[in-house]
């Protein structure tokens, strides 16, 4: 088995342990594209668990730059088989480098921002960490299309990093982040002390619906223009929304209880989902 095979193979391994919703919607697009999708969620994953995991991140995250830098100049930086299999992407896609550096952005400001105060804010974070992978992916998804999608990519990224942060308030809270909006929350008359204390009122769900109704709008202009893409990425696309879309659901049918209850669609209502498309 050649190099780059294996260097492949490493990049499915890891979206298939760390997004069996992402792995189940790509998988119906061709090899060649699947495997680009593959390489590049492996460098976003990269980038994600340095922040959340790395021992020392904001180093770490510094030498990943200046691995990037010499990537872009020719070199592979490392042994890691993610670079090779990249490389080959950057070889036969017309790759959005700038989308590569903003992700790389939204990440880091995760090590320095932990508190949201508006929704301007909240949807500047959520066009660096989410709608970046939109753009990245679109080369490989509809590259004749690539400029004419990119509005309708960017919202797709954005309405799934508002479906993430509506399930994992808890979670982000084990890590002193508050992503809803805080003002928004205030003028509700909901406190961040109630926030900390896992309390579930009509003040915290209207907040979480009013963000829910902009994160379904957004699905649904990301959605309008599925034409313009090739045939065999309109499944993957729309069934990764609709896949990402349908947590929503589930939290709603659990009662908002976005504190202890990790939401996701389960593997039966996944199969309805796609069977559906």
């Amino acid at each position: 088995m050649n190099e780059l095979v294996k260097a492949y193979q490493h990049c499915e391994n890891i979206i298939k342990e760390n997004s069996k919703t992402f792995y189940k919607a790509f998988m119906l697009l061709p090899a060649d594209k699947k495997k680009a999708v593959w390489a590049v969620y492996a460098f976003c994953r990269q980038v994600d668990d340095i922040v959340d995991e790395g021992k020392n991140p904001k180093e770490e995250l510094r030498r990943f730059k200046v691995y990037f830098d010499e990537f872009l100049k020719g070199k592979l930086p490392t042994s890691d088989p993610m670079w090779l299999a990249l490389q080959d992407v950057f070889t036969n896609y017309e790759m959005d480098i700038e989308a590569f550096r903003d992700m790389i952005t939204g990440q880091e400001m995760d090590l320095y921002k932990k508190l949201y105060y508006t929704e301007e804010e909240l949807m500047n974070y959520s066009y660096h960490v989410a709608s970046t992978v939109g753009l990245m992916l679109l080369p490989i998804l509809a590259p004749k299309n690539k400029e004419v999608l990119r509005q309708d990519a960017i919202a797709l990224g954005q309405a799934m990093q508002l479906t993430n942060i509506l399930r994992d308030v808890g979670e982000d809270l084990t890590r002193d982040r508050i992503y809803l909006p805080i003002n928004r929350l205030e003028e509700a008359g909901y406190s961040i002390h109630e926030l900390q204390q896992h309390v579930v009122n009509k003040a915290l769900i209207s907040v979480w619906e009013d963000i829910a109704a902009k994160a379904e709008r957004l699905y649904e202009q990301a959605l309008s223009t599925l034409d313009l893409y090739p045939t065999h990425s309109r499944t993957p696309v729309k069934g990764a929304a609709y896949l990402y879309r349908a947590i929503l659901g589930s939290i709603r049918k659990k009662h908002y209880s976005v504190f202890k209850t990790k939401h996701y669609v389960s593997n039966d209502e996944k199969q309805q989902i796609i069977s559906q498309i």
